[in-house]
């Protein structure tokens, strides 16, 4: 069968119907919008949409608040800090990015770190903000109420997959990159044990230190947990990457694990980098058109057509989606049914 497909401006319009009639400002709804059916478009289907129920939850809860500004705790001339009161996490990354590529106008470079932000959604949606200006960008994310990725060589979770991505701008199409520090997801793996598949690998440790590809082991008791990149041979690395990130989103913001919790989160890091204030922006893109070059010219392994950059099959799919409509994951719209009834809106009609 042929998935049903959506036009991106409809799915836009129908989120942000439904948040406004939950209260919401409607320019905080339309950003809010705007980044979960971006991250739809790029193909990262755990973080789009899928999310938008969770939030409305969060929302009708009080959980997430409706209205109001981010307060600025501590600020230099390339530096700010803010208290994010529990606002939707894509319209605060949005602001800091704008307030970020600001001071990197000025100071050659910016850095917003966000404390108190609600969950800031796909991190790849907000990349081409930058790169659109020939400005590299790097945002990071840790949630402090949730730990779910172990330590290397231990088998009690104590942080989240802390994603990091980065825009790096070239003189084609920018270098998209959006990983997180554990192999996958909760999103992905939860994904998958819904569908009653495998993960693709042993990406998860049971209860009994095992590797496992079984997504179940997440959810069930007794708990395992994430692995982190590199798995039960190499998740050093991972793990020291984590640590990394929970230093320069909850260390630097001043409020983390230590603290009492508040809820489903975020704490936010995000960093812009004016090229031209270095070595130019003419000079940044050569480098990194000879990498893209290199990385394109590159012999591919038994399997594999050719190699790819990070971001590149997500722009090709974003462009095709744009113009033929999304498809979205089966399971997403049915979780929107019971928020269709109750708010009143209609829900979006399918191009096919």
């Amino acid at each position: 069968m042929t998935a049903a497909r959506y036009d991106a401006g409809s799915l836009i319009a129908f989120a942000v119907a439904l948040l406004t009639r939950l209260g919401m400002r409607s320019d905080i709804a339309a950003d809010v919008a705007d980044v979960l059916v971006t991250a739809d478009l790029l193909g990262h289907t755990t973080h789009g949409l899928a999310l938008l129920a969770p939030y409305l939850n969060e929302v009708e809860k009080g959980r997430m608040a409706k209205d109001g500004a981010p307060r600025i705790v501590n600020g230099r001339a390339a530096a700010e800090t803010w208290d994010g009161g529990r606002l939707p996490g894509p319209w605060l990354t949005l602001r800091a990015l704008d307030r970020a590529a600001e001071m990197a106008g000025a100071s050659g470079t910016g850095t917003v770190v966000i404390r108190r932000s609600h969950h800031i959604a796909c991190l790849a949606a907000y990349l081409l903000r930058a790169t659109e200006r020939n400005l590299v960008a790097i945002v990071q994310s840790s949630d402090p109420i949730v730990a779910a990725v172990v330590p290397h060589g231990g088998l009690t979770p104590i942080m989240t997959p802390n994603p990091i991505a980065a825009g790096l701008p070239t003189s084609g199409d920018p270098i998209l990159i959006d990983i997180s520090t554990s192999i996958t997801s909760m999103g992905y793996t939860k994904q998958r044990m819904e569908a009653g598949e495998k993960l693709p690998g042993p990406w998860l440790i049971d209860a009994q230190g095992h590797a496992t590809d079984d997504p179940s082991v997440l959810f069930n008791e007794p708990k395992g947990a994430l692995l982190p990149l590199g798995g039960l041979d190499a998740g050093y690395k991972g793990f020291g990457l984590g640590l990394m990130i929970e230093a320069l989103t909850a260390g630097l913001a001043g409020l983390g694990r230590a603290d009492p919790v508040e809820g489903w989160g975020g704490t936010v890091f995000v960093q812009v980098l004016d090229p031209e204030a270095f070595g130019g922006v003419d000079a940044f893109r050569r480098q990194m058109d000879h990498l893209a070059e290199s990385a394109h010219n590159s012999r591919p392994r038994e399997g594999v057509e050719r190699v790819r950059l990070p971001g590149e099959a997500g722009l090709q799919r974003y462009r095709r989606q744009k113009a033929d409509g999304v498809a979205l994951f089966p399971t997403i719209l049915p979780t929107l049914v019971p928020w269709v009834e109750k708010l009143g809106v209609a829900a979006p009609s399918p191009r096919i």
